[in-house]
């Protein structure tokens, strides 16, 4: 539907065209499609929201209250190689410096499933000397005690290459979420708060009921403990994990997550790795094989902005097909929506290739 809208950005921000999930259920099929729509009124209407780097650094635009707000657009710094130089070059494009115990949010992934390997990732967590945190899983498989979870850390090498913490083995900690419409509470890992600073790393992909799976679901599903995972995905009702309504599913991932950006109060970046773009999450330990090229590592300190610019870049593949099929039937970026009009972040951005 949007893909010739974005060959051109696709092809002039890569050049590389040539290159080279948790529990499904009777939901997938019950989903209904719905059309998106963007602030700017048309389905898609993507283009319209990514400004190039000569065009400057600040727009004027609605915001959620409908008045006329100067804001920053938010940068997104992407390579297209994927190797460990890559992800180094994304990381210091932002120039952060984190201070304190560094923790870096992966996901350790289902025995068989595309989960970040160590080869890619070791400079970066070793040069923050962080630790590799996770939360156990509500859903059963081969991570829903601590004991497995530690054991299948060890196995994917992760404990080789640093500390790894499985955040909620004591139990959970509450948060706070203001200006939700679905929860009030967000229960993360309760060792979530013996860290100062969090790098999310993110792999990219499909996801079976949010489909897809980036920053955001990293910051929400991902750093909540096993029962925060319940909660997020009955939107807070306290029911079924499996038979929530789609669109509180979604919001509430996005308000889990604006609570954990907010408790640390800037004290957080974001990197997701475009590669094995499975429409299956790593929580899949027998996922689809991928049908579409590896695109890159994008790193930026907006979580909504990184994978809205993930987001168009699907959509403005030739063969991301496949991904886009498994997004549109659950409303997959309803979830991006509401992070916006909670704050959390912006869908404009600046999309700022290191490779040039």
């Amino acid at each position: 539907m949007r893909k010739g809208i974005f060959a051109l950005i696709f092809l002039t921000y890569l050049g590389i065209s040539s290159l080279s999930g948790c529990g499904r259920t009777g939901q997938e099929q019950n989903l209904g499609k719905k059309e998106q729509e963007t602030e700017h009124g048309e389905p898609d209407d993507q283009k319209a929201r990514q400004q190039s780097p000569q065009d400057g650094n600040t727009e004027t635009e609605r915001n959620t209250t409908g008045k006329e707000a100067d804001i920053t657009t938010p940068a997104v710094y992407m390579t297209a190689a994927i190797s460990p130089d890559g992800l180094m070059g994304v990381y210091q494009a932002l120039q952060a410096s984190p201070e304190g115990k560094v923790a870096v949010k992966l996901s350790t992934g289902e025995p068989g499933s595309n989960y970040l390997r160590t080869d890619l990732i070791a400079d970066l967590v070793q040069s923050l000397n962080a630790s590799i945190v996770e939360c156990n899983t509500a859903y059963g498989g081969s991570r829903a005690n601590t004991a497995m979870h530690y054991q299948v850390a060890e196995d994917h090498g992760y404990t080789e290459i640093a500390d790894v913490d499985i955040m909620d083995e004591d139990g959970s900690m509450i948060l706070p979420v203001t200006g939700g419409s679905n929860l009030t509470e967000n229960y993360v890992g309760a060792n979530f708060a013996n860290y100062d600073y969090y790098v999310i790393l993110s792999h990219f992909k499909g996801h079976s009921m949010a489909g897809y799976g980036g920053a955001i679901k990293n910051i929400s599903i991902g750093i909540a403990s096993a029962e925060g995972k319940e909660h997020i995905h009955s939107g807070g009702t306290g029911g079924s994990i499996w038979g929530g309504e789609q669109d509180a599913f979604l919001e509430s991932m996005a308000e889990a997550g604006k609570s954990v950006a907010d408790y640390l109060g800037g004290n957080i970046l974001y990197i997701n790795v475009m590669n094995r773009l499975s429409v299956d999450c790593d929580c899949d330990g027998n996922p689809a094989e991928p049908d579409m090229h590896d695109i890159g590592i994008l790193a930026s300190f907006d979580p909504v902005a990184l994978d809205q610019v993930c987001v168009d870049l699907v959509y403005g593949a030739e063969d991301g097909s496949s991904l886009i099929e498994r997004i549109e039937p659950r409303n997959g970026l309803h979830t991006l929506e509401h992070a916006e009009d909670m704050g959390l972040g912006s869908r404009q951005y600046q999309l700022i290739s290191i490779d040039e």
